[in-house]
Parts: structure tokens; C-alpha cells; sequence
């Protein structure tokens, strides 16, 4: 046994001190943990969404008529057929109606909401819940409820009920496309749809910004309300609504359940969907022309998508605005 000196007289050195192994338990196997909990997720990801991405891009280049098994290579003949077609195209411009209402109405719509739920100084979980609620419910029912109940065309309608006080009669809201009445239809109820989902995206933005900057502009004598909104709450909100703006699109780009069940089977104001539907599901079940046009409409989402992002500069940093 060693031993030291301490003013002359000597000790036994101290014993060291044997230190606990680290536990080396679940903890230590990271790795393992990752994959434990996300493995079923990616497995799911895999099986239920890039293998059906990637069999409907191998099949568009096949002839494929009531089978999904093709053996007859055609090329492009289908993305030709897709494209040339009048209804798939007339989809398009059905599109671009749509989106050119319902992109900014829900957006104003939600930022209003936004505002407005911010201010209240009580109950301001109830109206946050309330406006919210909606975005539970299904499209299919949303629609339903709309058609039967709200502009169902005859007089014991909610809407044709209303404008009877006024001495207006009825109007036929879904049965013909001229007047096209069927726009405010498809509009008000995606708008009482999604509108909340947003509003809470622009909430959350709001509680972000710091209150020294409102502050500051009343010290420099900002008048609150319509100059403090442009000059400070817009500017701040840029990278939410940009973020709503592409989701929004992007929504709108995938819109089928509202159109097919208000609309039926209406040759006239169907978006793209509707028409591939009815091109792979349909009488002739050409999935591989089908398989073509969800090809071509992927590609029109991430091209829109992407310049819409350019032009409004998303995921680009302060400094570089």
C-alpha cells in the first residue's frame, strides 16, 4: 500500500474511488430509438405514398385500360392525349377562376378573423375554438349541407328563404352554369371550411410580434389602426402569408370533394381532378391517360409553388429582403 506525508508523518494513500459504469440502456442507442419510433411512419410514407407516386409515374407511359398491370409501351402518347384534351384543359381555366377567388377571400377572411380574435380581452379560447371548429368537419358533409340545405334551388332553401323577404325569387344556384351562381356556392362553403385553420396560423404570427415596435411608432405618432396595420402588423405577417398564399394554392390546386358533390356530373365548371377522376375511374378507365394528367398537374403545383415562393422571397432571410 502506498502512502504519503503530511508534515512529516505518514498516511495510507486514499483508495480511488470506483466510479458507476454509464448506463448503457436506451438511452445510449440513439439510433435505435430513431428508428423505433419513426420506422412505422416512413414504412406507411413508403408504402402508401412514393410507391402509388412511382407506379403512376411508370404507368403513364403504358396503355392501361381497365387493368393497372400495362404491357404496351406507348411514350408520351398519353401526356399527348391529356393535353390536348378540351375538358382537362377548360379544368384549368376552371382552376384559375377558383383560385383567383378563393385564394384571396381566404385570406383576407382569415387575417380579419386574426385581428379580431387578437384584440378580444375575454372568452378569446371560446372564439378561437368557434371559427376553428369547421376545419373538422368533412368536405363531403360541407357540401352535402350546402346543396340540400342552404342553396338547394327551391323556395324552402335557407338562401332562397332569405331573399324571398326581400320580394326576390328563386334562384336555381347549382342547376345551370349561366347565371353562374354556382361560384358563390363552392366559394362560401371552402371559406367556412379553412378559413380557421389559417386564422390560427396568422394568431400564432401575431402573439410574435414584439410590442416595443408598436410602441415606438405611437411615441413617433402613428395613429393606431389602418397606418399601424400597413406599416407594422402587415410587414411582420410577410413570411406567414406567404406560407398561407402557397398552401392555399396548393389547396386549391387539390380541390375535388366540393365540386364533385355539389356539381355532380356536370360537363361544365370541374376542376383538374374531377376530370382525372373521371378519365381513370370513369367508363373508360384509361389509367394510364389518367396517370398522365396527375403526372402533368404534380408538375403545374411544384412550378406554381415555386415561383410564387420566388416572388415572394419565402424562406428567404431579413437580410436578404
Amino acid at each position: 500500500m502506498s502512502t504519503t506525508t503530511t508534515r512529516g508523518v505518514a498516511q495510507p494513500a486514499p483508495a480511488e474511488v470506483s466510479r458507476p459504469r454509464p448506463w448503457r440502456g436506451l438511452r445510449a442507442s440513439s439510433t435505435f430509438n430513431f428508428w423505433l419510433f419513426t420506422g412505422p411512419f416512413l414504412t406507411g410514407l413508403v408504402i402508401f405514398v412514393f410507391v402509388p407516386i412511382g407506379w403512376s409515374i411508370w404507368l403513364s407511359f403504358f396503355e392501361a385500360r381497365f387493368t393497372v398491370t400495362p404491357s404496351e409501351f406507348v411514350g408520351l402518347d398519353n401526356y399527348r392525349q391529356i393535353l390536348t384534351d378540351t375538358n382537362f384543359r377548360n379544368s384549368l381555366v376552371t382552376f384559375t377562376v377558383f383560385a383567383a377567388f378563393i385564394v384571396p377571400a381566404t385570406w383576407a377572411l382569415s387575417l380579419g378573423l386574426a385581428l379580431l380574435v387578437h384584440r378580444l380581452r375575454f372568452m378569446r379560447a371560446f372564439f378561437r375554438s368557434v371559427f376553428f371548429l369547421p376545419t373538422a368537419v368533412s368536405y363531403v358533409a360541407a357540401a352535402l349541407i350546402w346543396k340540400m340545405s342552404i342553396f338547394n334551388g327551391v323556395r324552402f332553401g335557407l338562401a332562397n328563404t332569405v331573399l324571398g323577404w326581400f320580394g326576390i325569387d328563386n334562384i336555381a344556384w347549382l342547376a345551370n352554369p349561366d347565371p353562374p351562381w354556382y361560384w358563390l356556392v363552392i366559394v362560401t362553403v371552402r371559406l367556412w371550411l379553412q378559413s380557421g385553420f389559417y386564422m390560427i396560423l396568422f394568431i400564432a404570427a401575431l402573439q410574435n410580434i414584439p410590442r416595443e415596435l408598436y410602441e415606438a411608432a405611437s411615441i413617433d405618432g402613428a395613429r393606431p389602426g389602418w397606418q399601424t396595420f400597413r406599416h407594422i402588423t402587415l410587414p411582420q405577417l410577410r413570411a406567414t402569408s406567404t406560407a398561407v398564399i402557397l398552401l392555399l394554392l396548393v389547396a386549391a390546386y387539390q380541390a375535388f370533394d366540393e365540386f364533385f358533390n355539389l356539381l355532380g356530373k356536370a360537363t361544365w365548371g370541374q376542376p383538374p381532378l374531377v376530370e382525372l377522376y373521371k378519365m381513370a375511374l370513369g367508363q373508360n378507365q384509361n389509367y394510364g391517360a389518367g396517370s398522365a394528367g396527375a403526372v402533368v398537374l404534380t408538375l403545374l403545383i411544384c412550378v406554381v409553388t415555386l415561383l410564387q415562393g420566388k416572388i415572394m422571397g419565402f424562406g428567404r432571410g431579413e437580410e436578404s429582403k
